[in-house]
């Protein structure tokens, strides 16, 4: 595989593989999104996914930083609603009635 080399990066760094580079991008936007459905659906599981991946993606120095920052801010706001709920209503899970 060739390697991709960043503009931006300062003299004499390594240059990255294209492949490391598109996934830690992918894990950022998954954990977005995964911390963004977790509000609704699911608490339990997608929460520490979307932390998990949200954290990977800034340890592979992802080009979007924000969008993994705020899928691990998600990813704890889905534990937090989880607990709200549970404390709430003695649940572990969305209730209707």
């Amino acid at each position: 595989m060739k390697a991709h080399t960043d503009v931006n990066a300062p003299a004499g760094a390594r240059p990255r593989t294209r492949g490391r580079y598109r996934d830690a991008d992918l894990m950022a936007v998954t954990a977005f999104v995964l911390g963004l459905v977790g509000l609704l659906l699911m608490n339990l599981l997608l929460g520490p996914i979307a932390v998990v991946l949200g954290s990977l993606a800034l340890w592979r120095k992802t080009a979007r930083p924000g969008r993994a920052r705020l899928g691990i801010a998600l990813g704890v706001a889905d534990l937090v609603v989880l607990a709200c709920l549970v404390t709430a209503d003695d649940t572990w899970s969305w209730s209707l009635t």
